[in-house]
């Protein structure tokens, strides 16, 4: 790191920032495969908040790669760095008072320890989004699973890329057989649970 870069403190906190919001900010990550519904999940659970007032930002995967991380591609080195720039764009908003809600596969979960490590103890929330892979494969709403059993797509996750699920998740979505808003109230449940909201 340059040695004339230098922290600079602002007067207005985070914790100033989150008395004005009522609320105590966070990072809800959902993490699982591709198709497992974390982004549909993810939507729900903001509109949730959003009904209770409550101030909110959504990163999703593939939003990001549009503009922020659009220079990166999927090989390992590239997914790690994708999940490290999003973890810096969280701990941002979080220092906003915001409740951030970030939605990618982030497949290892060295890259999720990362992102927890970033943030103040309580901080992040990780939200395991946990569905079959053959569900997601009958799911596949951008086709891609096909094209990565064609071969067309490399290093695809679940294929031929491996997914680490979470060690021990704040929550724990089994997403099968539920509906998409009983998924999100498991979420909000864990929220007023532990005073967040």
């Amino acid at each position: 790191m340059n040695e004339n870069i230098v922290w600079h403190n602002h007067h207005v906190t985070q914790e100033k920032r989150a008395k004005l919001k009522n609320q105590k900010p966070c990072i809800l990550w959902f993490t699982g495969l591709s198709g497992s519904g974390k982004s549909t999940v993810a939507n729900v659970v903001e509109e949730l908040l959003y009904q209770q007032q409550k101030h909110t930002y959504l990163l999703d995967g593939d939003n990001v790669r549009h503009g922020l991380n659009k220079s990166l591609g999927f090989s390992e080195e590239d997914r790690i760095e994708n999940i490290r720039r999003v973890g810096e764009v969280s701990k941002l908003f979080c220092d906003g008072g915001m409740i951030v809600l970030s939605a990618f596969i982030s497949p290892f979960q060295a890259d999720r320890d990362i992102v927890r490590n970033l943030s103040r103890p309580g901080e992040f929330i990780e939200v395991f989004v946990d569905t079959p892979i053959e569900v997601c494969e009958q799911r596949d709403p951008k086709g891609l699973y096909k094209k990565a059993r064609a071969g067309e797509i490399k290093n695809f996750t679940g294929i031929d890329s491996p997914y680490e699920a979470p060690n021990n998740p704040e929550v724990h979505i089994h997403n099968h057989n539920i509906t998409v808003l009983e998924a999100a109230q498991e979420v909000i449940d864990y929220l007023k649970q532990h005073q967040y909201i």
